[in-house]
């Protein structure tokens, strides 16, 4: 009875301290049942016959010591039986209980990497919240995200960590030649004999290529790989823990797109991509700033396109559309990274020029209307612009009396023919310093 009660502790004190796991460990829970009552069976057979021989035979019964010895040795052979199953059963339940803490830390993990995402100021923020997660998720396989560039025509390489650097990353995917995002399903790219690649894997690693799907769409690609070895094995059993992070990496790509779209809504002009009027006017403020804290000069053209009402009349407001998209890609080919092209209104634009003198701006705005002007000869129609200058310290001390300067510049520009570029003068006159000949 001892011995029933052992096992029985045993055994409910390893279903409190384990949680229940498959039907493998549920076959073993169930056979190791059966030996405390096989045990207790024995012992009150045991004992019934003890009784029975003092009863009918006295204590010395030769019998009875057979009977005795018999059941003493079944009971062994179930104690030793029943001590391995136990300890399988034991083991079985304490490496479910590490998957399930190990699955459990995976899933805070990802639950915190959704917190950080919340916080990221930007995709390069983002970013860099995906990489930390990925490295710690999956220790031991290098990594590569793939994201669909914005006419949704090839996959763009956008972050790498841990790649094997023997074969490097191509910088750009097709979708067409991946079969992981044809089906939809994850694919395993390897060198085993009747494997199906893919067309763009032409190295000799072992690579698990996971599609990021978000609001029913394709967002991109996580591809993953043993840094060390090329273990197919191991890539199979990261196969749930993968899928999981690019589940998460789907939905934080497909907000940062959705973050990056509205925020271009916010500051852009939609037709010609230059920065919309809010965004001037802001940065005017923020470098004007600069400007006087540097001891710098601060530039501002001020752009018309001349005639541009005859334009639409006589060739239509697509060609005008047309026309004013060619004019902000040949502002745009004119100007460095830290100058700022807005469109003003209608087909008014601004130009933002730090750093640049009154005279530099001059010139500036001069190569900036003989790129306009050469439009005419493709659109087969007079295409030119009128341009004025005005610049911080020079011409003015505030940035709105700058930007009224610059205003009044045109209009001079204007009234004295257009296609010239008239420089506001240090009194505020407009002077003209170059025109068309």
């Amino acid at each position: 009875m001892a011995i029933y009660g052992v096992l029985t502790l045993f055994r409910q004190n390893a279903s409190m301290m384990l949680p229940r796991s498959h039907s493998e460990l549920e076959t073993l829970q169930h056979r190791l049942d059966w030996f405390p009552r096989f045990i207790t069976a024995a012992a009150i057979l045991l004992i019934g016959l003890r009784l029975a021989g003092l009863v009918a035979y006295g204590p010395l019964d030769i019998s009875l010591i057979w009977f005795e010895f018999i059941t003493v040795v079944l009971i062994v052979i179930a104690v030793t039986v029943a001590t391995p199953m136990g300890r399988r059963l034991v083991q079985a339940r304490t490496e479910a209980a590490q998957r399930a803490d190990h699955e459990r830390r995976n899933v805070e993990q990802l639950l915190q990497m959704t917190n950080m995402l919340q916080s990221a100021r930007g995709a390069s923020d983002s970013y860099t919240v995906l990489q930390a997660t990925a490295e710690n998720l999956l220790d031991g396989f290098g990594g590569g995200l793939y994201v669909f560039n914005n006419s949704r025509d090839r996959l763009e390489l956008t972050l790498s960590w841990g790649w094997p650097e023997e074969s490097p990353l191509p910088t750009a995917l097709s979708p067409d030649n991946c079969w992981a995002l044809k089906r939809g399903k994850r694919q395993l790219n390897h060198e085993g004999r009747g494997a199906i690649r893919c067309e763009h894997h032409q190295s000799n690693l072992a690579v698990l290529e996971i599609p990021m799907l978000a609001h029913g769409e394709i967002q991109g690609l996580l591809k993953l790989t043993p840094i060390v070895g090329q273990d197919v094995a191991a890539l199979a059993n990261i196969e749930s823990t993968a899928e999981a992070l690019a589940d998460a990496m789907s939905l934080a790509v497909s907000s940062i797109r959705l973050r990056e779209t509205l925020r271009h809504q916010a500051l852009r002009d939609p037709l010609t991509g230059l920065y919309n009027r809010r965004y001037m006017q802001d940065a005017l403020e923020r470098l004007a700033a600069v400007a006087d804290r540097t001891r710098s000069s601060l530039s501002i053209i001020m752009v018309d396109l001349d005639h541009f009402k005859k334009l639409n009349d006589e060739h239509g407001h697509a060609t005008g559309d047309a026309v004013l998209r060619d004019v902000a890609s040949a502002l745009i080919a004119s100007l460095r990274s830290s100058d700022v092209a807005c469109r003003y209104g209608g087909e008014e634009l601004v130009v933002l020029l730090p750093d640049c003198s009154l005279s530099q701006a001059t010139e500036k705005a001069e190569a900036m209307r003989e790129r306009i002007e050469i439009l005419s000869s493709r659109y087969d129609a007079s295409i030119s612009a009128s341009f004025g200058v005005a610049a911080i310290p020079e011409t003015h001390r505030t940035p709105e009396d700058a930007l009224k300067s610059a205003d009044e510049a045109l209009y001079q520009a204007k009234e004295a023919g257009r296609n010239r570029v008239v420089a506001a003068s240090i009194t505020g006159r407009p002077t003209p310093l170059m025109a068309a000949e």
